[in-house]
């Protein structure tokens, strides 16, 4: 037997060889406990819902190499993107546009885009009415291609997939075959469609019917099953869809399991027979649907991104926000989606998140690598705007406001003042400068995707003109004004998280 003693030196009682081995067996389990944590991970950074409150609806999020991706419905003749290295940062990263199109057959109310990657490319999902008076007959699904790896683009357009009616284009990825989905009319109804594809902007065969709606709460408002997302793990494939009238409080998810041979023929689909998320009048969340999945940084966790309302009829419009939130998996491998949570509630973000929440963001210019500040850290209206070395101060950080309609104001942090266009000008060599916020559209702005690695053009509201350096100058105290877009390194800027 072996004695021991407590701290203070008086002698314990006698542990008997059988407790050392149950005291070994434990302290091996919780040594194996430790070890067994995924490396790097980290608790997740705190976030609060909605994870975008402008413009939320149909979001869709990819988390890649070390940043989240946000792309939603635009009803616009463009689209923007978000990133952020936090779910938290996407309620305060700047929207950037990565598309616009004034092509007639393509133009108008964008709207369900989402972005899948295959063999270094990353394809862009959206659909496109031909009209912005009555578009709903002529909406169809498009596709653009990136011009390498960033989800941001450049992007060019490569296809129109199909000639009919269709929208919530998504892909499926199934014994090595890939496959378009999505949503199309059909006896009434509006039904999950799927068609093979011999790459991702080329189907190659007809499409078909996989499912129409047959439970009653499919058909709340309308008979829909709509926005079919693949979701799979442990060699199961499930469809979560969404069913019965966006415009109702009674909007939800679906779900079809893969049970047979052919993706192609609905009798390879089971149905569950019961919605698998449903509005939650408790926590006063009505109609969450249009949902997309994503995984944690460390690869441990599943979850969930959809829209919803706050209000049972608010309907199907941009007052609908993005929310998100964790799930988990049931015994038999099925998905456990749970109840939607209340907005205001904060919960723990995805783990494994190991960079901070950008407070701010810098603007860096491509030509000089200085920053965009305002003179002399000033806090008076009229102050000019210009480029000098970065340093970190606070004249050199900007806040980028989403105003919801595509644009954005730059808040500068240190004076709480906004980037101006001089006397609401268009003329070449306007002076940019801060202002006072008058809400008007000399001090709105659009973030335009240039080029890869995060370059952008700050493109003026009013003007359709870009912020530039002088004389594409690299010295301390150069002047930014206004300027036609000539493609060059002095009117692209990069925004860098502080």
């Amino acid at each position: 037997m072996t004695r021991t003693r407590s701290r203070s030196g008086t002698r314990l009682r006698p542990r008997t060889r059988r407790g050392n081995r149950s005291l070994a067996f434990l302290l091996a389990l919780l040594l194996a406990a430790f070890v067994a944590q995924p490396a790097g991970a980290a608790e997740g950074r705190p976030y609060t819902n909605p994870v975008k409150s402008q413009k939320g609806a149909d979001p869709w999020i990819q988390y890649y190499d070390g940043n989240y991706y946000l792309v939603t419905t635009s009803w616009t003749s463009e689209l923007t993107m978000r990133r952020s290295p936090t779910l938290a940062g996407l309620a305060t990263a700047p929207s950037v546009q990565v598309w616009a199109d004034s092509t007639a057959s393509r133009c108008c109310n964008m709207w369900a885009p989402e972005i899948h990657f295959w063999n270094g490319h990353w394809y862009l999902y959206y659909v496109a009415g031909q009209g912005i008076v009555d578009y709903n007959p002529t909406q169809r699904v498009h596709v653009l291609e990136s011009a390498g790896s960033d989800p941001m683009g450049p992007y060019r357009y490569k296809n129109q997939l199909g000639s009919a009616w269709m929208l919530d284009a998504s892909l499926l990825t199934l014994n090595g075959s890939l496959y378009l989905l999505g949503s199309a009319n059909g006896g009434g109804t509006q039904n999950l469609v799927i068609a093979p594809m011999s790459n991702p902007y080329t189907p190659s065969g007809a499409f078909s019917t996989i499912s129409t709606p047959t439970y009653g709460w499919e058909k709340s408002g309308g008979s829909v099953n709509e926005g079919p997302e693949v979701l799979q793990r442990g060699g199961k494939t499930f469809i979560v869809y969404s069913a019965s009238g966006c415009w109702t409080a009674d909007y939800k998810l679906g779900q079809l399991a893969y049970t047979g041979t052919n993706p192609l023929s609905a009798s390879s689909w089971t149905k569950k027979s019961t919605p698998v998320f449903s509005r939650n009048d408790g926590a006063g969340v009505y109609g969450p649907g249009h949902n997309g999945f994503f995984g944690s940084p460390d690869g441990t966790e599943s979850w969930i991104v959809y829209h919803a309302n706050d209000a049972a009829g608010e309907g199907c419009d941009n007052g609908r926000t993005t929310r998100a939130q964790k799930f988990t998996w049931n015994a038999d491998g099925t998905p456990d989606l749970g109840s939607p949570v209340a907005l205001g509630t904060t919960l723990a973000g995805p783990s494994g998140e190991s960079a901070a929440t950008p407070a701010a963001y810098t603007l860096v210019n491509r030509n000089s690598g200085k920053c965009l500040e305002v003179e002399g850290g000033s806090g008076a209206d009229g102050a000019n705007v210009l480029q000098w070395t970065c340093n970190g101060g606070t004249n050199q950080r900007w806040r980028v406001d989403d105003l919801g309609n595509d644009t954005s104001r730059l808040v500068n942090v240190a004076s709480g003042k906004v980037l101006d266009t001089a006397d609401c000008s268009v003329a070449d060599g306007a002076d940019l400068r801060q202002w006072s916020w008058l809400n008007n559209i000399c001090q709105a702005f659009r973030l335009v995707v240039t080029d890869q690695g995060g370059w952008v053009r700050v493109v003026g509201a009013r003007s359709g003109k870009v912020a530039d350096v002088a004389d594409c100058s690299t010295a301390d105290g150069a002047d930014v004004r206004q300027w036609p877009w000539l493609n060059n390194a002095c009117q692209q800027w990069q925004l860098k998280p502080v």
